[in-house]
């Protein structure tokens, strides 16, 4: 039994490891956004942090859980580091015009399987588990781009959520067919980015509602 004991010790640094990953890129990626906007240094900040962390303080109240930041600074740590971060290769990061996707997509995928895992825990069904990753991933983006005053890039012509739900789907087929969750947890993230990646550099996006002609 000892055996199972270092293992599922093992999964819990393998998921903390995850979400600080994911805090990090999604950080960067709403810092990245708000300095294009001319933020001053707080302001970026806020914003990083609230793409960070909004997704899942939804998730945890949804759960009835204390919001995972209370419990830990090390979130408002990270959002710090990536502040530095894009401050000291901003000069790099504006010349990579895909620095917001990129590092949008990396948080996205981490979210989700991270949503997914601790909602799990939680003793929830699978249905369950894939909307949590789900407002895991995509809800701290939809903060920030109503804090930045546009429209959030779940509602637009992108694949977002449906990234996300693809990623929750997998990460359930592969559940019942691979043992090692890490392996689980990796196929699942990695589903999220390739559909992403997929669905930009094809422009797939599902269709829009249109208003109907006034024939006045």
């Amino acid at each position: 039994m000892e055996w199972l004991t270092n293992l599922q010790f093992d999964q819990e640094i393998f998921t903390e490891i995850l979400e600080y990953i994911g805090t990090f890129a999604f950080a960067i990626s709403g810092i990245r956004l708000a300095a294009s906007k001319d933020f001053d240094l707080f302001g970026a900040y806020v914003i990083g942090l609230v793409t960070a962390i909004g997704g899942g303080t939804i998730r945890d109240l949804c759960l009835d859980l204390k919001p995972f930041w209370m419990l830990n600074p090390s979130y408002m740590i990270w959002t710090g580091i990536a502040l530095i971060f894009v401050i000291v290769f901003r000069k790099y990061l504006i010349k990579l015009n895909n620095t917001f996707f990129i590092f949008d997509t990396i948080g996205l995928a981490l979210f989700t399987v991270v949503g997914i895992e601790k909602t799990l825990d939680c003793g929830y069904s699978f249905w369950v588990a894939i909307i949590m990753g789900t407002i895991t991933g995509a809800a701290g983006g939809i903060i920030r781009d109503i804090f930045i005053n546009q429209i959030p890039l779940i509602f637009r012509k992108e694949i977002y959520a449906i990234a996300c739900i693809i990623g929750g789907i997998i990460y359930y087929l592969c559940d019942k067919i691979i043992d090692d969750i890490t392996i689980v947890q990796i196929i699942s993230a990695l589903s999220v980015v390739l559909t992403r990646i997929i669905a930009v550099q094809y422009k797939i996006g599902l269709p829009h509602i249109k208003e109907e002609p006034n024939t006045k």
